[in-house]
């Protein structure tokens, strides 16, 4: 594949490199590519894991990813039933170095600024564990539908998608995050073994364009990251122009930050400051300079994985305990979307009545330019009585709920919300996100049909847990039910392959449902989808199509 590579791109990579040194670079090229999939620790971890997949055996860990393995060319595993529960994240390991390197902690509120196609927001969520937020945002809309499934897919219950120019978050969102990733666009030098149609678009996306829109991305980020935060800036190619030369920018820029050395370990090495011109390196003194070693580089002659950079910044605390936290409505535990095991409302009572709701959709619901609009009764998430259905969506969720759920979700820490006919569950606390372009206001739990009947979401099933659900249908991986399920077919299951959870169960004292109605299909005991139960023993499929087996 070397002969391929561009000549301005050889040339340069001699020049910095030299010698044997770039022997070995462009050797690297005539290795095979490596693979690598990330369990995600939302489901299940990775021993559980282990031990239900038959790729258990023969993946083998990457060193700097806890829940990273590699796996062999010949396995298919985004075809296996396991992928399509959000078990995993099919992703290149040298990708899932910045996420591990920004230090997420339960509780943060984490900010990935240029996240499409979505596997570093998964891989934060999975560090957050439900509680905190996180901000998924890509300014392509193109992308974005592809943003907004790998999240839905793994079962996310506290990510907000948006679709905005960094610019206008930081309007929003000034001094507010914890956490920021500047996974930022780049030329893709280091994705060319993986993927050989980067070249081609190498001289279209040119270093020098690059190097102008990254020092856009960093200088709006650095405007929303909280005193005492940190933010990590990474890319997927070798040009220092986009690497050190950005942060060098970027310290000369922002007395206010400081890199936090990267140990260079696991084959990684440190950065090149020494690359570096003097027209790069004007206005920052030697010391911050020197301290641009501590980012890491990582080679594909040195690893089992593609080509990245990243730097770890931190704001440095002002020292007057403040957080630029202007938005807070209630403290960190309020952002945790964990269920309470409360009294449901009787799910015999309170029938779905839209016509009061259709109404209110047409003063308002989503726009086309994708700003929100609220509709009636989607203000705070306050209590409504069952008979106040016909006037308030969030009332004909909380009948739903009351049927076919084990759980009440505690409002305390999350608060619904209607936008049209469409019910999230959203974080407290958050700013309002009035005036932004928004794909996913928070958890998508459903909406309300033109008959005014609540549908429960295809994300709703996602991110409920087994127990969570009355009516669940369970299979193995290798029952070829599953893979019917997934293909969008209907099938026909007698009731006692239904799992029907009597309230006594879960302490509740109350009747067990009928079993007619929706069912949670689940592999392994990880949901899949919604199914439809109905007389004589047929289950209508509920899954998307976009979601099905191909």
């Amino acid at each position: 594949m070397a002969g391929f590579l561009p000549l301005a791109f050889t040339n340069k990579m001699e020049k910095l490199l030299g010698g044997k040194e770039y022997e070995r670079f462009i050797d690297s090229y005539q290795a095979p590519r490596v693979y690598g999939l990330r369990i995600n620790r939302l489901k299940l971890d990775a021993p559980h894991w282990k031990g239900l997949s038959p790729l258990g055996e023969a993946v083998r860990p990457i060193p700097w990813a806890e829940e990273g393995f590699y796996y062999g060319e010949g396995e298919r595993p985004g075809k296996h039933p396991h992928y399509h529960a959000g078990l995993y994240y099919i992703q290149e390991p040298s990708a899932m170095a910045p996420v591990e390197l920004l230090d997420v902690q339960p509780g943060h509120r984490v900010l990935d600024l240029c996240a499409a196609p979505g596997g570093k927001s998964t891989q934060i969520a999975g560090k957050l564990q439900g509680s905190g937020v996180i901000v998924s945002n890509d300014n392509a809309r193109e992308r974005t539908k592809a943003l907004a499934k790998n999240i839905e897919l793994a079962g996310v219950r506290n990510a907000v998608v948006l679709n905005e120019e960094p610019a206008a978050l930081a309007r929003v969102f000034g001094g507010w995050f914890d956490r920021i990733l500047v996974d930022a666009p780049c030329s893709g030098e280091g994705m060319f073994r993986k993927d050989e149609s980067m070249i081609a678009e190498w001289e279209k996306h040119s270093v020098e364009r690059c190097s102008v829109m990254q020092r856009s991305i960093l200088k709006d980020a650095a405007k929303m990251l909280a005193p005492g935060g940190k933010l990590v800036y990474s890319t997927c190619t070798f040009s220092p122009e986009e690497n050190e030369a950005q942060i060098a920018l970027f310290l000369s820029e922002h007395p206010e930050f400081e890199v936090v050395t990267i140990m260079p370990q696991f084959g990684w090495t440190s950065g090149r400051p020494d690359w570096l011109a003097d027209s790069e390196t004007a206005g920052i003194s030697d010391e911050r300079l020197s301290s641009i070693a501590g980012t890491i580089r990582l080679w594909p002659q040195n690893i089992e994985g593609e080509g990245h950079y990243a730097a770890l910044l931190q704001r440095k605390d002002d020292g007057e305990g403040g957080s630029g936290r202007e938005f807070e409505e209630a403290g960190d535990a309020a952002f945790e979307t964990r269920p309470v095991h409360g009294k449901r409302p009787d799910h015999r009572s309170g029938r779905d009545n839209g016509a009061a709701l259709r109404a209110a959709e047409k003063r308002g619901g989503p726009g086309k330019d994708g700003k929100l609009r609220k509709t009636a009764g989607g203000k705070g998430g306050g209590a409504s009585r069952q008979s106040d259905t016909a006037l308030d969506p969030l009332a004909a969720w909380r009948v739903f709920a009351g049927a076919q759920l084990s759980s009440v979700f505690e409002e305390g820490a999350t608060r619904l919300q209607a936008y049209g006919s469409r019910i999230y569950l959203q974080p407290q606390g958050l700013p309002p996100l009035d005036g932004l372009r928004v794909i996913r206001a928070g958890w998508f739990i459903g909406e309300l049909n033109g008959r005014g009947v609540f549908e429960p979401s295809q994300p709703l099933a996602m991110g409920l847990r087994r127990e969570e659900a009355l009516r669940i249908l369970n299979w193995s991986a290798d029952d070829p039910n599953a893979v019917r399920y997934l293909k969008g077919e209907t099938l026909f299951v007698e009731p006692p392959e239904l799992n029907v959870l009597a309230d006594e169960e879960n302490g509740k004292g109350a009747e067990t449902p009928p079993l007619k109605g929706y069912v949670l299909v689940c592999v392994n005991g990880f949901p899949l989808g919604w199914g439809k139960y109905a007389d004589g023993g047929m289950l209508k499929n509920e899954l998307p199509a976009g979601w099905r087996l191909i």
